[in-house]
């Protein structure tokens, strides 16, 4: 209503109204004609959209992950969706790299990596579903774990109540660890990662580098759009 926005701008109601109706004839306003009550116009709206569009979440997402890298002091990555599915598009290493099992391309296995399994738990179930039939048909035939979609609806039941995928399974002495990051538009479209030696990188202890990792996540998918209300 006016009275609120004259409020919350503080200035008299009559000054705000001046302000609204210029605002309004520019289409950056518009106003209800049942209640009366303003809200944001076409021209603005567009705005909006447009400048969500011209994000690039790799470049809004490099500051990020420097400024993780430096909290935890552990090799951090980002991954995104990509035909092969789970796949690595930037890493930062530590003083204790663990590079060996990280490079830029690599594909991630779905059910056996934090990385993978974070994408099975936020992604749709359709966008997934193919590579998810296959890759559990590849560990029934060589006999690793998981070998059946009951199996993996567990583990993502239990990463979307947590919030982040966490194993240790995947590469021996190796702890991984990854959280959603979400766009405007509520899609999954980066993954936040680290890595670290299971010795120094304890992922039970969510008071710290679970912590600091989610809070990271949670900032650049505010950055990029997303609404955590």
């Amino acid at each position: 209503m006016l009275r609120d926005l004259a409020a919350a701008a503080r200035m008299p109601a009559a000054k705000a109204h001046r302000y609204l109706v210029s605002l309004t004839r520019m289409r950056f306003v518009e106003q209800q004609k049942d209640t009366g009550m303003y809200d944001l116009g076409a021209y603005t709206l567009n705005l909006g959209l447009n400048a969500l569009g011209r994000l690039q979440p790799l470049n809004v997402a490099a500051p990020f992950l420097r400024e993780l890298n430096s909290e935890i002091a552990q090799t951090v990555a980002l991954a995104v969706w990509a035909n092969g599915g789970a796949t690595i598009i930037s890493w930062i290493g530590s003083d204790a790299p663990v590079a060996a099992s990280l490079r830029i391309g690599s594909v991630m296995p779905l059910t056996r990596s934090a990385t993978g399994l974070a994408f099975l738990a936020f992604l749709p179930q359709e966008v997934t579903a193919e590579l998810l039939h296959k890759e559990l048909a590849e560990n029934t035939r060589v006999g690793l774990a998981p070998k059946s979609t009951a199996d993996v609806a567990r583990e993502i039941e239990q990463i979307q109540r947590s919030g982040f995928a966490r194993t240790s399974a995947f590469i021996p002495g190796i702890s991984g660890l990854a959280i959603p990051v979400f766009d405007h538009s509520g899609l999954m479209t980066l993954a936040m990662v680290t890595l670290g030696y299971a010795g120094n990188i304890d992922l039970t202890d969510k008071g710290s580098i679970v912590a600091k990792v989610q809070s990271k996540a949670r900032e650049l998918s505010k950055r990029l759009g997303y609404s955590l209300t």
